[in-house]
């Protein structure tokens, strides 16, 4: 499959998105070249947003990777047997619906890596046409992108980490712009690239404005704001959040520790939690991903879209994605106060009798800025990070109090059990966003509840965790 992709893919998407049409008329954009890209700084841009752009296509977090094909693998929606995704619920791996769904995952992430790889090869290639500064954080940029990838796809493709699976090969990594195969690597091989190219990404974004002056919000398609809404880019703290996730991952509690507790403690003037009013107040424009708290999304002009095709209450019980209402309940334990299901989980009426998601539902007011947002690294899972590192049990519950306090709960009583309130937040935070599946594959957590019934359990074990790497990959090894 690597064989025959083609570089900057994204491009034409892009020039589009960014409405240049005066560039177009001189440039079609069935000519582009390399030169007449990075001929300029606005090329260069037009290229990195490029990458973007593939990272919100609904192959990766536009859809597969945060609300549909993650999320069911997590066992979050009542998927019965003569459902359309029902072989993603049983992790069907052999069928062919399911395969052309991976394929796609891994396809779209290994172009968008090789498109980065690229990016920064051209770099170094026409020196001079960025100012220093400006290139250091695109550089950073695209090298925190590379490593996102990656990592995801060893979540997903790669095995349960600590464990004697781990040592066998998983998948590629791709530090160059080259067509010609990589090895596939041990897990832990692969997490010490991840982690050299948070650590090159952190040293390159030092100058991040989102340092001094924190996310410095827009105007939508103005060319002079490259560097504002820094929350829809790898920023800086974005990289020191993934960094805590990856240190997680693969056991290094310290480490994790210390990035999260970095983020926490320099970040969140920045990322304020987001104010009832917001959310709960206004009903007609309810800020349901609480925006202010996301340290990195991506924007996807067709969010609403996906979500109505995923999601409205309008659809056959045979096509939506909706949880059983029971299980619901019990996830959100019945508090209508949790800020998390209230506003996102509605009864629509004669339509169906169980709630239906509406956290990608679109607002009244088109003004808003986290309209078109999908959240990929909030703040909240900085405290919950800390907590599971943190060796005094009293100061864990205390960072997972904050969450909790934030989300219109009261608070757990010091002698609570760290690692059951842990999944109770993961299940709760991160509806649609994808994290869930990679909770429970990272905790080896053997029996989750079973969402297509009201009670019971779903036995999860090796092979349903991996998933095996797509026949695109591996018909050419």
């Amino acid at each position: 499959m690597l064989k025959k992709i083609f570089l900057f893919v994204g491009i034409s998407g892009l020039v589009f998105f960014t409405s240049c049409k005066k560039w177009l008329d001189v440039q079609p954009e069935d000519r582009f070249t390399e030169p007449q890209v990075f001929q300029d700084e606005a090329g260069a841009r037009l290229a990195l947003n490029g990458l973007y752009l593939n990272l919100a296509s609904a192959g990766l977090y536009g859809n597969n990777l945060s609300m549909g094909t993650i999320e069911i693998f997590a066992q979050r929606y009542n998927i019965s047997t003569q459902h359309l995704r029902a072989q993603f619920q049983v992790y069907n791996y052999s069928d062919e619906a399911v395969m052309a769904t991976m394929d796609q995952i891994w396809t779209n992430a290994y172009v968008t890596i090789l498109n980065a790889n690229e990016f920064l090869k051209n770099l170094d290639k026409y020196p001079g046409i960025i100012h220093p500064e400006r290139e250091s954080i695109m550089r950073g940029e695209a090298v925190a992108i590379r490593a996102l990838l990656h990592f995801d796809m060893l979540r997903l493709f790669g095995p349960r980490y600590n464990t004697a699976d781990s040592v066998n090969e998983s998948i590629p990594y791709y530090t160059a712009a080259t067509k010609a195969i990589q090895p596939l690597l041990p897990a832990n091989e692969v997490l010490n690239r991840v982690e050299a190219d948070l650590a090159q990404a952190e040293q390159l974004l030092q100058n991040d404005p989102i340092i001094a002056n924190g996310v410095l919000p827009g105007m939508l398609g103005d060319p002079n704001d490259f560097f504002r809404n820094r929350n829809q880019r790898m920023n800086f703290y974005a990289v020191k959040a993934l960094q805590a996730r990856v240190y997680l991952y693969r056991g290094k509690k310290q480490d994790a520790l210390a990035s999260a507790k970095y983020v926490i403690d320099n970040a969140s003037p920045w990322f304020p939690w987001v104010s009832p009013s917001e959310i709960v107040s206004d009903r007609n424009n309810p800020n349901r991903i609480m925006s202010s708290e996301v340290l990195f999304a991506v924007m996807s002009i067709d969010l609403y879209e996906t979500s109505r095709s995923l999601f409205s209450s309008d659809l056959p019980d045979g096509s939506i994605l909706a949880p059983n209402d029971t299980r619901l309940k019990n996830i959100f334990e019945s508090n209508e106060n949790d800020y998390r299901y209230n506003p996102n989980w509605i009864l629509s009426g004669a339509s169906k009798s169980y709630k239906t998601f509406h956290k990608y539902n679109d607002v009244i007011d088109k003004n808003k800025s986290f309209r078109y947002l999908i959240p990929l690294i909030r703040i909240s899972e900085m405290y919950y990070i800390a907590a599971e590192c943190e060796t005094d049990a009293a100061a864990a519950i205390s960072l997972i109090n904050t969450v909790r306090y934030n989300r219109g709960l009261t608070d757990l009583p010091p002698t609570a059990n760290v690692n059951t309130e842990l999944m109770k937040e993961y299940q709760k935070e991160f509806f649609g966003e994808g994290q869930l599946f990679y909770y429970y594959k990272r905790r080896n957590t053997t029996s989750v509840p079973n969402s297509a019934a009201t009670s019971g359990n779903t036995t999860l074990n090796a092979a349903k965790y991996v998933v095996p790497l797509p026949l695109s990959e591996t018909t050419y090894r």
